[in-house]
């Protein structure tokens, strides 16, 4: 009798979950409620993100960006830069300094009322919600710049800032293919240099898939590799709903 009160116990904590899950972007911001399964239980809102934008700019369009949504009880973040202990250590679209050590999940919990809060690397998140959970996959989000996020058998490997890294000349992953880069080449070039960046993380990490993610993800026109597959820009915000989930460990 015990197992079976545990296991209702634990239906209907899971129900219960409901997570609100914001997206970060160098363009946009994106946030809605997630049931414990990462599926939305509201309508999508989306804001323009702030320019410039240091961490109180943030704060402010995000607490804007969620008034109108109901009840939630957890929150998950998706930041585009490097994340540690809810706190950012890099932001290179708004500016590092600015950023460096800004507490943004505690901030924000504070601010929505001491709900529990976890951050998360954007690209990770959203790989969350679209991953297998077998063998190496890579997760690479095409954007206002490019993010990227290793699993291996489901596990957040540790952070690779490969947006920063050369990949071309001088060019970063950020400047190769990111959206200035699409604005300033077209599509046609773009998706060329789309191709090429495929093929040089697959000779990098060997993933055994790569899901490509992010708003400009819906440009890409080639014809793919077999191992590789586009996902819906939705997933950096169903991802939110894994940071709870029983037994997740946050990465450090």
């Amino acid at each position: 009798m015990r197992v079976k009160s545990t296991a209702r116990a634990r239906r209907r904590s899971a129900s219960a979950l409901r997570v609100l899950g914001i997206d970060i972007g160098g363009s946009f911001l994106k946030a809605a409620v997630l049931d414990a399964h990462g599926r939305m239980l509201t309508d999508k809102l989306k804001l323009k993100t702030p320019e410039p934008c240091p961490p109180k700019a943030m704060v402010r369009a995000l607490l804007k960006l969620v008034k109108p949504l109901p009840s939630y009880n957890h929150i998950a973040i998706g930041f585009p830069g490097v994340v540690r202990d809810g706190r950012v250590i890099t932001a290179p679209h708004w500016g590092t300094k600015p950023w460096a050590n800004f507490e943004l999940a505690n901030t924000l919990a504070r601010r929505l009322g001491g709900v529990p809060t976890r951050l998360i690397n954007d690209a990770e998140m959203q790989g969350l919600a679209v991953i297998r959970g077998k063998g190496l996959e890579l997760v690479l989000t095409l954007g206002t710049g490019a993010g990227t996020g290793l699993f291996r058998d489901g596990e957040i490997m540790p952070h690779l800032e490969l947006a920063q890294h050369p990949i071309h000349k001088s060019d970063s992953y950020n400047d190769y293919v990111g959206e200035a880069a699409l604005k300033r080449i077209g599509r046609r070039r773009w998706n060329r240099r789309v191709e090429r960046t495929i093929g040089i993380l697959q000779s990098l990490l060997n993933y055994d898939h790569l899901f490509i993610g992010g708003g400009n993800a819906a440009r890409i026109t080639s014809r793919l590799p077999d191992n590789v597959s586009v996902v819906s820009n939705d997933a950096g915000i169903e991802g939110g709903a894994a940071l709870w989930q029983r037994g997740f460990a946050p990465p450090q």
